[in-house]
């Protein structure tokens, strides 16, 4: 397995995790790996009030920084304009909000029990 294909395993399962949480949390799943010309949101779900666009970092460890300060503003602008794609193509009444889940996974995906901090509102 090449180290690209690695970390895109990596990826899979770190979402996969916070969709796991989002779950867990009574959120219902819009999408996941949603992809348009401006960019890509790892999940898309709802709280009944929210559509929260999250974004999904994982990290080892918080040694070199936290998981969500690697959404710089770069990154926050192609996730609003993707947002914005979004919901041209699916109009909703729920006001939109921009989260992220940092999944600590110190053992990659054979931590048994990874650790997530969810961000509401991150940025």
């Amino acid at each position: 397995m090449t180290e690209g294909e690695s970390a895109r395993q990596l990826g899979r399962w770190g979402e996969a995790q916070a969709a796991q949480w989002l779950r867990r949390h009574g959120y219902r799943l819009l999408a996941a790996g949603y992809r348009c010309r401006f960019g890509e949101i790892d999940l898309i779900a709802s709280d009944g009030k929210y559509i929260c666009f999250t974004e999904v970092k994982l990290r080892k460890s918080a040694d070199f920084g936290t998981a969500g300060q690697a959404v710089d503003l770069r990154k926050q602008q192609r996730l609003r304009q993707t947002a914005r794609f979004y919901l041209a193509a699916h109009p909703t009444a729920l006001q939109p909000r921009f989260d992220v889940a940092e999944i600590y996974a110190p053992e990659g995906t054979a931590t048994k029990s990874p650790r997530i901090n969810y961000l509401k509102n991150a940025f």
